[in-house]
């Protein structure tokens, strides 16, 4: 892979590593000044690396982290006030903080297979022993995002490499030639 693609602060270390037993713990956003705070009861699920468009990502990041929790186990503690659904059309209603940007939680209302699931970005826990991401998920949508498609099997290399096998809804080939001609199409690559 090229220097220049991050994955991910903490997947470019190597595999974040969890603990048997972790009970939850709290999301902080990244405000100095006033932070948004949210309690999560128990730990995660379905946790993934997420190449997506939507979800939030540290700068500099290719791919988000993120995993689902029941929403019931979910509540803000802390300066709600902050926060805003940064698309209201969207599956899932991402609740971001207004001050600094960070997705902190994002309920499916509306009737689908996740409804009552909460998507949240675990790495914004004050803890670090939630259960690490398993696999790698809307691959192909990075290039949507900028990254090079001759980048795309050294980045897929490196996520097989982390134990993350990445996944499409067609094979790889197809999803890149799909995601290029998007990127294309919306100026974001202009080769």
């Amino acid at each position: 892979m090229t220097a220049t693609v991050s994955l991910h602060p903490l997947l470019d270390k190597g595999m974040p590593k969890g603990a048997s037993g972790f009970t939850g713990g709290v999301l902080v956003c990244a405000c100095a000044d006033r932070p948004v705070r949210v309690k999560v009861d128990g730990d995660v699920a379905h946790n993934h690396a997420c190449g997506c468009t939507k979800c939030w990502k540290p700068d500099g990041a290719t791919f988000s982290i993120v995993a689902v929790v029941p929403h019931d186990k979910i509540a803000v503690l802390e300066n709600g006030d902050k926060l805003a659904v940064v698309d209201t059309s969207a599956l899932i209603q991402r609740h971001a903080c207004k001050g600094c940007g960070v997705h902190m939680y994002g309920p499916v209302e509306r009737e689908h297979p996740f409804q009552g699931l909460d998507f949240i970005h675990p790495e914004r826990f004050n803890a670090d022993s939630w259960s690490p991401p398993g696999f790698a998920a809307f691959v192909s949508s990075i290039i949507e995002s900028g990254t090079d498609p001759a980048d795309m099997p050294a980045i897929r290399a490196r996520l097989t490499e982390l134990g993350l096998t990445p996944s499409d809804c067609l094979n790889n080939a197809l999803m890149d030639y799909i995601a290029t001609w998007t990127a294309r199409k919306s100026g974001v690559l202009k080769s």
